[in-house]
């Protein structure tokens, strides 16, 4: 049985990763929100370099989930502007990629925010980035408890952006 279906560490990957003598990209999905670190190795111990929560988008202005498709993104830009990192290398754990994980745009929002990331190559859809599956979900919705949220939701690229903008000028 391989290691990846047992959720343990395949010590060959973590090696190679060790190796490279990049900081590691770290990503994580908790029930409520999207974490990223930047992790590198020591001898005593790894360190964390920098690290981000979906719930410190709050403080740029962000009002929705916390662990959605543009908030994935929005955490990986806000890890990059924090961390100072300009070269990582990912590493995904024992997750297995699938289309849309929301690691693919966590890493777009990393290179998007200055950070050279070794990975492979990444499909990602601008139309998932920018929420337009959020909208879509919220518009078949009208007239019910979301009735407050719809508004923003439809401009929910706006929001994206903006909260962009808040980070580049406070995300130190």
């Amino acid at each position: 049985m391989k290691s990846q279906k047992r959720k343990q560490t395949d010590y060959k990957k973590r090696l190679k990763m060790l190796k490279s003598g990049l900081p590691r990209l770290v990503v994580r999905k908790t029930r409520s929100m999207v974490i990223g670190q930047m992790v590198s190795y020591k001898d005593n111990g790894d360190t964390t370099i920098g690290s981000a929560y979906g719930r410190d988008l709050k403080k740029y202005g962000w009002e929705f989930s916390m662990k959605n498709t543009p908030a994935a993104y929005l955490t990986g830009f806000l890890l990059a502007q924090k961390s100072g990192v300009k070269e990582a290398i990912l590493d995904k754990g024992s997750r297995t990629l699938k289309k849309d994980s929301f690691i693919y745009y966590f890493l777009k929002g990393a290179k998007d925010g200055g950070v050279d990331v070794h990975a492979d190559d990444f499909p990602i859809s601008d139309e998932r980035l920018f929420g337009s599956h959020i909208s879509a979900y919220y518009n078949n919705r009208v007239g019910n408890q979301f009735s407050s949220t719809n508004e923003k939701v439809k401009n929910i690229k706006e929001e994206i952006n903006r909260v962009i903008e808040n980070i580049k000028q406070n995300g130190k």
